[in-house]
């Protein structure tokens, strides 16, 4: 399954936290022309560097599928990252 929502909270060091909710499918149709792009440098990066661009794809659409479930926290000091993917 794609992810559908990432969630983005950071915790400030003052102990405040804010949570960022970014729906993933709105965000690609609206950054397509720049995701055709970097697919076109990714084919050229393929070629320049003699990897297969159909395996290369195929890794990358396997690393998009099992990002659902996914969760990052980054802490240091009283600052705080957090992020989950669904």
């Amino acid at each position: 399954m794609i992810p559908q929502l990432v969630t983005v909270g950071y915790r400030r060091p003052g102990g405040r936290t804010r949570r960022l909710h970014v729906p993933v499918l709105p965000v690609a149709l609206v950054l397509s022309p720049l995701l055709l792009v970097a697919a076109a440098a990714g084919v050229v990066a393929c070629l320049a560097t003699r990897v297969s661009p159909g395996g290369a794809l195929r890794g990358a659409g396997r690393l998009v599928l099992a990002l659902p479930g996914t969760r990052l926290e980054i802490e240091q000091g009283a600052a705080a990252v957090l992020v989950s993917i669904r």
